[in-house]
């Protein structure tokens, strides 16, 4: 009996000291150590670009890579444009909640982008800045900080992922279509990592009466003119 208990002890060992193989050999060191990934923010005014690149060492199987994006109540993606470049260029971005375009950034809510990569491992997703609540001070701007994504990733020749010190294992959509969840090891500590910002420009509210003032003199004299125009030039 004795004998048998340690057999089976011993096959139990070597089924997990097999599975934490499985496990490291799916996302060895030295692959971990090579990774790195880069955010910048390009072009100007309301309408920008976030630009991603994720880059690893060799690996002998295939890689899926996953930004999860936290975005603040001051920016927002377009769905409908997301789903227009998904056709154009393959570009698969999920956003977790639905978004109010027309609503300003003092009457919003954040949320979270889930940026699938794929080919090169790089992506390219405009992101909107919201109307911002007028300043009655000398403010001419706002600084809107979006913070550096978390990087997951997984593979399908991996049958167990396994966390450690440094990173974590934790479950999102197997794909842009949210029909299933996996498993994903999340990647932290990378090199080149941080947030990026943008400068919005806000409102004045010291004009708010001369703006209005202008606006209502400017209707009156448009509506003026063109009373005028069809009384004068009208068929009656």
């Amino acid at each position: 009996m004795c004998n048998f208990y340690y057999l089976l002890a011993t096959l139990l060992y070597f089924i997990h000291h097999g599975n934490s193989q499985k496990a490291d050999n799916c996302f060895p060191s030295e692959f971990l150590e090579s990774l790195s990934m880069s955010v910048k923010i390009t072009k100007a005014g309301f309408h920008r670009d976030l630009q991603y690149k994720v880059q690893w060492g060799k690996l002998d199987h295939d890689v899926k890579a996953l930004l999860v994006q936290k975005l603040p109540s001051g920016v927002y993606m377009d769905e409908y444009q997301l789903e227009t470049l998904k056709q154009d260029t393959g570009l698969e971005v999920l956003l977790d909640s639905k978004v109010d375009l027309e609503a300003p950034e003092y009457l919003s809510s954040g949320f979270t982008a889930l940026v699938f990569l794929s080919g090169k491992h790089e992506a390219t997703v405009p992101v909107h800045s919201r109307y911002h609540r007028p300043s009655n001070s000398s403010q001419k701007r706002v600084t809107v900080d979006i913070e550096s994504p978390r990087l997951l990733l997984r593979s399908d020749q991996c049958e167990t992922l396994r966390a450690c010190v440094h990173h974590a294992v934790t479950d999102a959509p197997c794909t842009v279509r949210n029909h299933s969840f996996c498993s994903w090891l999340e990647i932290r500590d990378l090199k080149d990592t941080g947030a990026v910002s943008l400068e919005i420009p806000v409102g004045d509210s010291s004009m708010i009466l001369s703006v209005c003032v202008g606006t209502v003199l400017t209707a009156a004299l448009s509506c003026i003119y063109l009373l005028r125009s069809i009384w004068k030039h009208g068929t009656f």
